[in-house]
């Protein structure tokens, strides 16, 4: 009986105690994050009067740090325990963002101190997010890699649920910068969970060596004994090199550098075009969280069906018409385009990220994971200040409609990328470099 099947029948890997604790910290701290992905731009759009561009800008500045440090951050995550320095990103950023309510409570906050906030915590996340991808795959195995993901979305989306949906409401109950207070506790979760895994018990390696011809042991070491400065140029390399992980940076670049432009306009759009309050606009961004666990909830089952590069082409191919809903939406009855577009964008997203997040980790070596992880990210993060940035351009010079659907035209458009004959006539990604 297969490892794959044994999960199944007792309940998936959430019956692991360290891969449950990673799951609770991180669904607890999504969830303050989701608050904070809507409370930040109404705290902008309600409290601090801001424009249209500053609201963008709020969007890029937590995402900038990608373009900064997230090469380096990649070879610094190979070198340091994981679990650690988790734990001191997630301290660091319950710091940064409980100042904002403290400032506000003072009377002194600023859109400049937040848009620090912004690049700091954005700063602690390159870190943190490298590392989290190389920590799964020390608590799982192999075969149930999918299943983790899948479980990790899951728990994203339904954070994603309820973090938006009370961003609105706390929002108007208690007012936008005291609401942020929930998404410094949840770091402080996050933490709390993660000090409390015990590596000794974790599963095996998710990675067997000799699965990895491409990236022999001397090579390993050479870059091990290198600097930080070498160790992040074998990362490029060997993404560089490999034509999936190639190809699957350019999609996540495009893709990312609109999806981003519909985020940084879309709390403008709801409440200065289509004329919503505070809590209405948090329970229809709370739409994509929905989408996202259906996404969750399905991807296992239908990677198993149709495999999983099937799955990713025709998930991608259906969330772009789905998106260009969203500049359709206006009160009344067309609220339902935007819970629909939403809903089926975020599904197709989480499902990708499932299977893309499972075929990295189980297709670099180890030893290279970090690294291989943050240089597909420095393009495929490093486009999304630059996304919010067009977008608040577009939303300034054409209204926020019309940048509205600049930007969906642009995300349908990157589907192209994955219609390329080595993914379209496959029924599966490879399991190693080389593999047919």
């Amino acid at each position: 009986m297969t490892t794959t099947v044994i999960a199944r029948r007792r309940g998936g890997v959430l019956r692991q105690r360290n891969f449950f604790l990673l799951w609770t910290g991180e669904t607890i701290s999504g969830a303050g994050s989701s608050m904070a992905a809507v409370g930040v731009p109404l705290l902008a759009v309600t409290v601090l009067h801001a424009s249209t561009f500053a609201v963008a800008v709020l969007t890029g500045a937590a995402y900038l740090p990608w373009l900064v440090i997230g090469l380096p951050a990649g070879a610094w995550v190979d070198r340091l325990p994981v679990r650690p320095l988790m734990i001191a990103c997630d301290v660091i950023s319950a710091l940064l963002f409980a100042s904002l309510p403290a400032a506000a409570w003072l009377g002194a906050l600023t859109t400049g101190q937040v848009v620090v906030v912004a690049l700091l915590a954005g700063a602690a996340n390159v870190f943190f997010s490298t590392a989290y991808q190389v920590c799964l795959p020390s608590l799982v195995t192999a075969a149930e890699l999918v299943d983790g993901n899948a479980k990790l979305q899951g728990g994203a989306s339904v954070a994603t649920i309820a973090g938006r949906g009370a961003a609105g409401l706390a929002a108007e109950a208690v007012g936008a910068a005291t609401a942020l207070l929930v998404n410094a506790a949840s770091f402080l979760a996050s933490a709390a969970c993660l000090l409390a895994i015990h590596p000794a018990a974790s599963a095996p390696a998710a990675h067997d060596p000799a699965t990895h011809p491409a990236a022999p042991s001397p090579a390993v070491s050479a870059a091990r004994a290198g600097g930080v400065l070498a160790q992040t140029w074998d990362g490029i390399g060997y993404v560089a090199r490999d034509p999936y992980l190639r190809l699957f940076t350019v999609y996540a670049a495009v893709s990312n550098f609109a999806y981003t432009g519909n985020l940084a306009l879309v709390v403008v759009f709801l409440v200065r075009v289509v004329g919503l309050g505070s809590a209405a606009v948090g329970l229809l961004m709370a739409a994509g969280g929905v989408g996202g666990l259906l996404g969750a909830l399905t991807a296992p089952r239908l990677t198993r069906a149709f495999g999983t590069a099937r799955t990713l082409v025709l998930t991608t191919v259906a969330s772009g018409p789905a998106g260009l809903l969203i500049p359709l939406t206006a009160r009344g009855p067309r609220i339902a385009c935007f819970v629909a577009g939403s809903m089926l964008v975020a599904a197709a997203i989480v499902v990708g990220n499932v299977i893309l997040g499972s075929f990295r980790q189980h297709y670099c070596p180890p030893a290279l994971l970090g690294r291989v992880t943050a240089s597909m990210r420095f393009l495929a993060y490093g486009m999304i200040p630059l996304g919010a940035l067009l977008a608040g351009a577009l939303g300034t010079a054409l209204g926020t409609r019309g940048g509205l659907w600049i930007v969906q035209v642009i995300f349908a458009g990157s589907a192209a990328f994955l219609l390329t004959p080595r993914i379209r006539t496959a029924r599966n990604l490879p399991d190693h470099p080389g593999a047919p």
